[in-house]
């Protein structure tokens, strides 16, 4: 009979050999072409019991999408939804609305807006003065 101490050492012994062994059998599938790992970690937390479809399948696929604004038809590539997602920190389950050239367009109808608005506040302020 050992002793505890004994068969400690025989386990982490055994434990290591396992380890070595499975380490090289263990290759990680390919990810199909099209598609973006998901780094769960770095999604904003979204309150929801679920998770979004991507987190389950563990990688972010192209999405085609109808553009609100014109009608196009385009692509929401995997890398743009992992920037969304975990750079941006964009709301789990939302998804592309707009194209790129609708999305500037309506980026610069927003400046033109502001700029107009501090322009008429500068101005309010002058004759107050």
């Amino acid at each position: 009979m050992s002793s505890g101490k004994q068969r400690r050492a025989e386990i982490k012994i055994k434990r290591a050999t396992r380890k070595a062994k499975t380490a090289g059998k263990c290759t990680p599938k390919p990810l199909p072409t099209g598609t973006a790992p998901v780094n769960e970690a770095l999604l904003a937390p979204n309150n929801s019991y679920g998770a979004p479809q991507f987190v389950y399948r563990g990688y972010y696929l192209d999405l085609p999408f109808l553009c609100h604004g014109c009608g196009k038809e385009e692509v929401w590539t995997a890398t743009q939804q992992k920037w969304w997602y975990e750079v941006a920190k964009g709301f789990a389950y939302s998804t592309a609305k707009l194209c790129r050239t609708c999305r500037r367009e309506a980026r610069a109808r927003s400046d033109e807006s502001r700029r107009l608005h501090l322009e008429g506040l500068a101005r309010k302020k002058k004759k107050t003065e």
